[in-house]
Formats: structure tokens, sequence, C-alpha cells
């Protein structure tokens, strides 16, 4: 609901409903010089900055040294235009207004006219301000100079408003002198107004004592009137600033000084005002020593020897008394906070009524924070600095955004109730006060009539269907009308009727807390100030942080960041960007730390729990196990000076409750720090959305991701690492402990481990960081898989492993620790299909690099192989050719490399199948889309990503094709990868004279690998022969009748060297059509009889002793 204006005035001084008046537009002068004031005052401001971004560059430049001295020197005879003249044409309007108001002897009175007399008040400080800050402006007459001297080169004449300009700034070389000599005709006026704050004024500047003793701010103090509403004559005076009445008093009594040694009770309010503190603000970070500057201008008045004397008076009692009392006052608003806030928490509906309290308890805090920021940053040389400094300021920073917040969100509740009191109240009130006033001139009448029929007509349901309100208009009239009956000799004086002004008041807080609650609760609890002392603030969060008892309240700073939006000015928009960047690098770096803290307690409970867990796991078990088996035996006594081992669990048993162990003392403050996120959820800063709780989480996905790395041990010196079953299980006490973050605050656990796990399955994480996926596939490869192509390490097909080989020199690490199933599994956990997919890669690159190695030797001996290819079945000539065929030995050894990869990543795949089969399998997506796809390679590429078994190898397919190049045709590679089947099967017969090629019943395979080369025959040609769109059972079937042919000549051989190993070959040539899924058995035996295979197994397990007891 928009309310219409009853009274609008126009530049003339006429109100357009007849009133005729040059008073009228009061108002609004005052309101427009106000804001042309501002624009002066940060203008001046940035100039006297030290920032040398702030400054104009050109007094930088080194070119213009010597110009600029030159200015200083002739100023003000050189021959300026911009913004610095309208600063004569602000003093004229301003004393223009000010010889008005004088000449209409107005009357003032911050209890009657409140906004009348405020906005009187606040334009002379201003205009001090800016003639002060504007003073200690160093390069003001280069400045003015260099203009000048632009405009005549541009428009051939300087500036006609120069001359004056340069006779201002030379007078007001010293301003106080030259300003106490221009505001000494209005001394009474001035006066007049500073004395109705003798009521206010000492009755706000009380010491915690006393508000203790009167329980201020309390509401549970009187329980019986804890539903009345609060109200006092006074409304606003009971949370205007401290700060702004202190600078009314103490620069006014200085411009208008005579009244101090006339009038006892100017004298009395002056020395209060300076026993407040030493230094007052005039303009941001900008403030004024007032006893300094109260002293230097009395030294040099006659008569004011006394006066000096009281200034060093109170400037002793500020150095001895001030700091003490107010670090008492903080403390007691830190208490007083707390309990109303947690009373109106539990009763919102108790903020209709007592919203008073909130404000003046927001602007008391504000006050004290102010009051302490500008006095840390200017502290005296005093014997107790401590008093100027406040570890628990975050406290009361806290409560003040609680507050805000409960007033922010219990908006309709407040709305509601004071609309009721507007409406079946205040208009009540206000009626009979005007029916009550013997004088009451028409127009008045119409005026304060049309005040009470707009507050009757207000109804609750305007708030049930959300409209819209604007009081502004009414609150405008009653300023306008302020003025009006504030002039001497008005048809209706205001100081004659007090309580129509008192009415007036309570109705413009009332109107206030229906459209403005969010603007007053800016209002009062303002402390934007905060941005340009980011040295003290930051000191201020340090302090805080270091408090264990503070750390609940440590986000109230990052949250006061949101507040510096406020301090801009909507004339001085290019200042915004640079207040943005600093107010989000305060506010960044309180986040960062606050998450820093919380992120470390959290992995430091985490790190515990993981040493607690490290000491069940059954490497640890030994010596409890061995310990039991003796139980029944004598306790042998403990040797002098040893050190008996404690149990797992030991930890938890104590005698006495109140020993606090380390992780106590972690959990709690654990609790401290997360308690700090309860503040917001999140906030906005210079239309940022910062969210507190994603600075945690980025933190804690940071850190462990770098303390999984680091618990994998990786060391690629020495080639040594985790065990990845010891690391999973590090892993999960981690994510178990993590998942108990959510009891302590509303984050996302769940996501950040996924995230953090997603990035150990890739081949870097999301900072450029090495992983275990990449740790894990540099050792397997570099340490296992390189020993198990020399033969170092066996592949074991009965345990499902590899094992180490009996050598006399002793190896870094067994085998079977890192390649059993458990160990596989938990890989496989660790770093998922994406990992093994990884993984998978890096190991087809090495086969790749053996194939074309192979190649390269099927090339060399390719007229031989040719030949024995057509000649196979004829013993003589092939023994003649194999007797001309070089690097057997070569071909063979390359050929179990490949098939100990391909074992591994068969192992590997296998283990991925166990574990994520739980998930996947079973669906019936799934297993539909495998049943059409079944016969095709984009099926096989699926089903080795979830670790099924595959006809084909899709990752070796894949590998082979991408050696293709343009220098070979298909043809070539189809004829290279025959002769390559060919070489294989001739050099069988050589293995038997290796004596590592005995098969070992134990082992299930071949003490040198050669059992591999049965998945490397089957899955290599299935990939060539796939690339090269060939048929794969017709060429193995070739492989199978060559390989027996030659193996049946070794036979042959009754008497030969190769006869001792004849045996362990020909389980070979079974294990090939055993593994193939292209071969059967009775192609096999079409071939090769069937009882050499079981002879052989017969042979090999001859001396394996079988015990059936």
């Amino acid at each position: 609901m928009l309310l219409k204006v009853p009274l609008r005035v126009d530049v003339e001084g006429v109100c357009k409903n007849g009133i005729s008046n040059p008073v009228c537009v009061f108002p609004n002068n005052l309101s427009f010089q106000r804001l042309s004031a501002d624009k002066l005052l940060l203008q001046g401001t940035k100039l006297t900055c030290t920032d040398s971004k702030q400054r104009p560059s050109i007094l930088a430049d080194k070119a213009m040294e010597p110009a600029v001295k030159y200015i200083n020197k002739k100023f003000p005879n050189i021959d300026f235009r911009g913004n610095i003249p309208s600063l004569f044409l602000f003093q004229d309007h301003v004393y223009e207004l000010l010889n008005t108001i004088d000449a209409c002897q107005c009357f003032f009175d911050i209890a009657i006219n409140f906004d009348f007399t405020k906005s009187y008040l606040d334009l002379i400080i201003i205009y001090i301000s800016v003639i002060i800050t504007l003073s200690r402006i160093d390069d003001k007459k280069a400045l003015m100079g260099m203009f000048n001297c632009a405009h005549e080169m541009t428009n051939g004449a300087s500036d006609p408003s120069y001359p004056r300009l340069g006779q201002m700034v030379l007078e007001y070389e010293h301003p106080w002198k030259k300003l106490t000599e221009e505001f000494g005709p209005h001394t009474r006026t001035v006066t007049s107004a500073l004395l109705s704050l003798k009521m206010v004024y000492p009755r706000r500047n009380l010491p915690a004592e006393q508000w203790r003793s009167a329980q201020l701010l309390s509401l549970l103090s009187t329980p019986g009137a804890m539903l009345e509403p609060t109200a006092c004559d006074t409304m606003a005076c009971e949370y205007l600033p401290m700060e702004v009445m202190e600078r009314w008093i103490i620069i006014g009594f200085l411009l208008c000084h005579s009244s101090l040694n006339n009038n006892q009770a100017s004298q009395e309010l002056w020395k209060m005002a300076l026993r407040s503190g030493l230094y007052v603000t005039l303009a941001r970070d900008e403030v004024l020593n007032i006893h300094k500057v109260s002293e230097d201008l009395f030294d040099g008045i006659k008569g004011y020897g006394k006066r000096v004397a009281d200034i060093k008076e109170c400037r002793e009692y500020v150095i001895a008394n001030c700091g003490a009392l107010h670090r008492e006052r903080r403390h007691f608003l830190r208490g007083a906070l707390k309990e109303l806030f947690n009373v109106l928490e539990d009763e919102p509906g108790l903020l209709g009524p007592k919203a008073l309290f909130v404000f003046m308890a927001l602007s008391f805090s504000r006050d004290e924070v102010l009051w302490l920021v500008r006095h840390s940053e200017n502290m005296p040389k005093i014997k107790t600095p401590e008093d100027y400094v406040d570890n628990q300021m975050a406290e009361l920073l806290f409560y003040m955004e609680k507050l805000k917040a409960l007033m922010k969100k219990h908006n309709k509740v407040i709305q509601r109730y004071h609309l009721q009191y507007l409406s079946q109240f205040d208009a009540l009130v206000l009626n009979d006060t005007i029916q009550n006033m013997h004088v009451c001139p028409e127009e008045e009448s119409v005026l304060m009539s049309s005040f009470v029929s707009t507050l009757s007509a207000l109804s609750v349901k305007q708030v049930d269907n959300k409209e819209e309100f604007d009081f502004r208009p009414v609150r405008l009239d009653w300023l306008r009308l302020q003025a009006y009956t504030s002039v001497n000799k008005a048809p209706l004086p205001i100081k004659d009727y007090p309580d129509l002004a008192k009415v007036m008041n309570l109705i413009q807080f009332h109107t206030r807390m229906v459209d403005s609650v969010e603007e007053l609760v800016q209002e009062t609890s303002d402390v934007s100030i905060l941005g340009f002392y980011p040295r003290v603030f930051e000191k201020m969060f340090n302090q805080s942080s270091e408090e264990m008892t503070m750390k609940r309240y440590l986000m109230s700073f990052p949250a006061a960041c949101a507040h510096f939006k406020h301090c801009g000015h909507p004339l001085c928009p290019e200042e915004v960007s640079a207040m943005e960047k600093r107010t989000l690098r305060l506010c960044v770096s309180f986040l960062e730390q606050i998450a820093k803290q919380t992120s470390n307690v959290v992995l430091e409970i985490c790190a515990e729990q993981c040493n607690l867990n490290d000491q069940l796991l059954p490497k640890h078990c030994a010596e409890t196990i061995s310990a039991a088996r003796h139980r029944k035996q004598k306790k042998p006594v403990p040797k002098k000076g040893e050190v008996q081992k404690e149990k797992p669990g030991a930890e938890s048993l104590r005698k006495d409750r109140s020993v606090v162990t380390n992780v106590d003392k972690m959990h709690l403050m654990l609790t401290e720090l997360c308690s700090t996120y309860s503040l917001c959820t999140d906030f906005t800063v210079f239309d940022h959305i910062v969210v507190p709780a994603e600075f945690l989480l980025s933190h804690l996905e940071t850190r462990l991701t770098e303390i999984i790395v680091r618990m994998a041990n990786y060391n690629q010196t020495t080639q040594e690492i985790a065990r990845p079953s010891d690391l999973l299980a590090g892993i999960r006490v981690y994510t178990a402990t993590l998942h108990s973050l959510s009891s302590y605050i509303s984050v996302d656990v769940t996501r950040l481990v996924r995230s953090v796990l997603l990035q150990q399955t890739q081949p870097v994480d999301s900072q450029g960081g090495q992983t275990i996926t990449t740790l894990y596939t540099n050792w397997f490869l570099e340490s296992l898989l390189r020993q198990a192509s020399n033969s170092l390490i066996v592949h074991c097909p009965t345990m499902l492993c590899f094992v180490n080989q009996t050598t006399d020199n002793e190896q870094a690490f067994r085998a079977e620790e890192f390649s059993d199933v458990s160990e596989l599994r938990a890989l496989a956990e660790l770093i998922g299909p994406y990992g093994l997919k990884f993984l998978s890669e890096n190991l087809m690159w090495h086969i790749t690099s053996q194939v074309t190695e192979l190649k390269k030797l099927v090339i060399e001996n390719m007229d031989i192989l040719v030949q024995m290819r057509n000649n196979f079945d004829k013993a003589e000539e092939m023994t003649l050719l194999k007797k001309r065929l070089t690097g057997a030995e070569n071909v063979l050894k390359r050929m179990t490399i490949i098939g100990v990869i391909l074992s591994f990543k068969s192992m590997a795949e296998d283990c991925l199948q166990d574990v994520i089969i739980k998930y996947l399998f079973g669906t019936e997506a799934f297993n539909f889309y495998l049943l059409a796809l079944q016969v095709t390679l984009r099926a096989f590429e699926l089903m080795s990503a979830a670790g099924l078994p595959c006809d084909i190898n899709p990752a070796l397919v894949a590998a082979i094709s991408s050696m293709h190049t343009d220098n070979t045709s298909i043809e070539e590679e189809y004829k290279l990868s025959c002769l390559l089947l060919v070489y294989i099967a001739v050099s069988l017969p050589t293995l038997a004279l290796d004596s590592n090629s005995c098969y070992n019943r134990e082992h299930g395979g071949h003490n040198n690998n050669t059992h591999c080369l049965a998945t490397a025959i089957n899955q290599l040609a299935a990939a060539m022969f796939t690339v090269q769109k060939k048929n794969i059972e017709q060429h193995l079937k070739e492989f199978l009748l060559m390989a027996s042919s030659t193996l049946l000549q070794l036979g042959q051989n009754v008497e030969r060297v190769e006869v001792k190993n004849r045996e362990s070959i020909y389980l070979l040539l079974h294990m090939i059509v055993e593994k193939s899924p292209f071969l059967s058995q009775d192609m096999l035996e079409s071939c090769f009889p069937y009882v050499l295979p079981r002879n052989a197994y017969r042979e090999v397990y001859r001396s394996f002793i079988v015990t059936l007891a």
C-alpha cells in the first residue's frame, strides 16, 4: 500500500495545500545539503588517503614534481575548475540556511522535534568535517593550481571563481579559528539544540555497574510486564549513536565556545563528552583528537585557562579510566545480548512489544565496537594497553548478527503487531491529543486529521494479503510539520504541545516497524567502519581465534563484512570496486582460516581413529595370540626399564572422568568450531553469495586428497608402497569419522567423500597432483610386473596371486601380500573402474612395445617362417629350417611378458567384478543390454569395464589397432600375425631346454611363467585377427596343428636334453586349449593324442603325496 503525500513543498517554499512559509523548505534544504556534504567529505577523505591507488596518479609522477613545487610556492597566484569549486557553493548554501534558521528563531529540542534537531546538528557537524578533512589534504594547492592551468589552456582564461577559492583555501589553512568566528552569530541556536541533549546523553553514558543494577535490556527482570509494549517519550533517542551525540557536543561547543564560560549546563555536558574518549570520527578512518584540538584552540583565546585545565583533567581521566569502563560495558553487553536473544528466539512473539529492546541492544553494542576500533588504531601510551584489546569481540558481533537475523526472520510478526498498534491505539491517542489542543489552526488540523485517517484505515488483512507499505510520506510530512511549528511565532508552536510531539515521535517509530524494519536494524547495527580498519579487524579475529570459548563465534567476522556495502556513497560509485575487492579479500581470509582450523581438527580426529583402528589389524595380533597360548604359564617379570605394551582399547579405560585425553580436547574444539557455522547458511557481500560450509568442504577435500596419497606411503626410490588393503582400511576409518561431522554441522559429507575418492580414480586430481591410481599403476608396473618378467616373481594360478621365487638375495617385498585376491579387491575398490582402465591402458602400452619387437623378429625371419608354415608336416625339412631360425628364445620371452601382464590384468578385472557386482549386476536393464549386445565389441568394452570376462580383450584390440600406420597395409599386418603364430609354435620345444620350465604343482604353473603363454597366445591372436577382420578360430586351429606337430617331434628325441621338461611343455599345449574360447579338447585330440597330456600330468604329480588321514 503506497500512502499519498498529504503535504508537498515546491522549491519556492509554498505548500501545495495552501501553507505559505519559507521554513517549509528547511527539510528539503537540510537533506540536500547533507547529501552534497557527504560527497565532498568522501572526496576529501580519498585525497587524504595514504593508499597510492586512491590518490591522483599525477601527484606521484616524477616528471611533474617541479611543476607541483612551483604551484605550491606561487599559490594562489596561478592563473581551476572541477569539483572543488563546489565547496564554496556548498558553504554559501549552508550559511544561508543557518542564517535563515537564526532569523526565524527556530526552537530545537531533541526530545520534541527530534528529526528537525538531528538534521540541523548533522548539517553543522558534517560541514565542519568537510572543512577539516579538506584542510588535511597536503596536495590541495597543487591540485587546484593544475586544474586552473588546465582550464586556462583549454578555454583561454582562468576560472572566474578561482581567486575566491584560492583565498578560501588560505583562510582555512588553520580552520578552527576561522570556523569559530563564523559560528559566533549562531551560538544561541546551536547551544539550545545541544542543551536539549542534557537529559538524553547522560542517561546513555552510564557505566556498566549502573546498567547491571538497572538490569538493562533484560526481559526477565520484570516477568509480569513482559507483554507490555516498551515505549518512552524519546523513542529515537534510545538508539541514537553515542558517537553522534559526542560529535555534536564536542564540535558544537568548540564552535560556540562562549557558552562554556556563561552556562554551567553547557560546561557539564561538554566535560562529560570529553571524558568519553580520545577521538571522534570525522569520516571513515579520519578521526579528530578532541583534547588536542580543544586545547590548541583555547590556548590562543584569552580567559580560557580554566577550560584548558578542564581539558587536561578530562584527558587524564580518559587515559586512566575510559579503557576499563568500556571493557566492562562490552562484558555486560555480551551477557545481555545472549540472554535477550535466547528469550526472543524461544518466544518470537515478544519481538512485537519489545522491539525497542533489540534496537537498543544493537545500538549499544555498535557504539562499543566502534569506540574500540577507533581507539585501538590510535591507542595512546598507557600502562594498561590490555583495556584496548578485546579477545572476546567475536561473541558480541555474533549475537548482534543473531539478533539481526531474528528480526529479519520474524518481520511479519513485528509488522502485524505494530500495524494493529497504529490503527487501534496510536490513531486514537493522536485523535484525542488533537481534540484536547486549545489552538489548532485549520491547515495543521487538516494535516493531522489526515494522519489519523491514514492510520485508522490500516488493517491486518493488508499484512495477510502481502501488501506493500510505505510510510515515508507520513514521516516526511511530520518532519516538515516540525520545521513549520518550530519557528518563532508559529500559529501552532510545538514547544507548547510536547504531548503532540511525543505521540508523533512514537507513531514515527511504529511506522518504521511496519515498512522499514531491516533499514532500522542496519542503522542501529552498522559496523561498516571496520572495512576502513582492516588491520584492527584482522587483529580482533586473530585474538578471538586463539580463545577456545570464542571459536564458536568466529563466523561473526566474515558475516560483518556484509555491512561494508553500506560504507559507499551513491555519488561516488567509482570507489565501490575497490571496496568490494578489499571486503571480499577480508571475508575470504576469515572463512579460509575458520575452515582451516575446523578441517585440521576433523582430520586430526580421523588420524587418531585411524591409529586406533590400525592396532586392531590382523598383522598386530601375533603378540596377543602368543600370550594366549602361554596363558597357563607363569607370567615372567618384566625387565627393569621395559614398558609393557598396552592392548588395544586401553585408551578408553579411565578411573576418573575428569581426566581429559587428547581426543576429548579435539572433540571439544570441533564442537566449538562447528557451532560457528550455525550463525547463517549463507550471506551476501557486495552481491556475492557466500556459503561458509563450502569453504570447509573445499579445505577438507584438498587436505583429504593429500592425506590419502600420503597414506599410500609410496617411495619412488625404494619402490615401497602400502598394501591396498591397509590403505582401504585407513580410508574407511577416515570416511566413517568424517560422516560424524554431519552431527555437528549440516554439510554433505557423502558428496565430499565421493568427490575425493572419484578424483583418486583418475591419473591426477583437481589440483594436478598424483593420485593413488597413478602411484599403484607405477608400482605394479615398475616393481611387481618388472620382476615377474624376469621370473623373480611367479604367477600362481592355484592361489590366484603372484609369489616370490626362492633366491639367495632377499627381495624388498612379498608379491603375494600385494597381489592376492583380497589385495586386488581392495585395489579395485580404491581406484574403481576408471582407475583400472588407466592401469589397463598402461599395461597395453607395455604390451604394444613387446608386439613391436616381435614384429621385428618376424620380419627378420620372414622367409624361413613362410617355408616352415608350408612344410610343417615334413619333419626333416622342419629340422633344417629350425636350425636356420634365430631369436626363438627372445620371442618366447616377450610372449611370456605379455602373458604375465595379461594374467595380472585378468586377475584385477575378476576382483573388480567381485567388488561392483553388488552395485551393478542383477539390474534388469543391465542384463538386458548385455544380452542384446552379446557378440559386439562395444558389449565387450562394457563387460570389460565391469570386470566381466570377454572372448576378445577390447583394450588389447584398441592397443593393436592404434599400432597401425599408413606405411603398412592390412594384408601385411595380417601376414605378420600369421607368421608370428608360426614363430611361437615352432619355438615351443626350446622351452624344454630351460630348467625353470618345469611345472610346479603347488603353484599350478611353470617356474618361469611359461604357463602365461597360454593367455598371451589366445588373447593376442584374438585381438590381432579382430583388428584385421579375420577368422580367429581358423588361425588358432592352424597354430594348434603346427604346435602339436613340433611337440610330437620333441617326444621322439628320447635321449636328448629336451626330454627332461617335455611333460611340462605338453601341459602348456593343454593349457592353451583350455583357456581359449575358440578351441576345444576335440580339436586338440585330433592332432595331439590325449594320452600325452594325461601322462604328463601323472609325471609332474608323481611325487605329490596325498594324505587322507
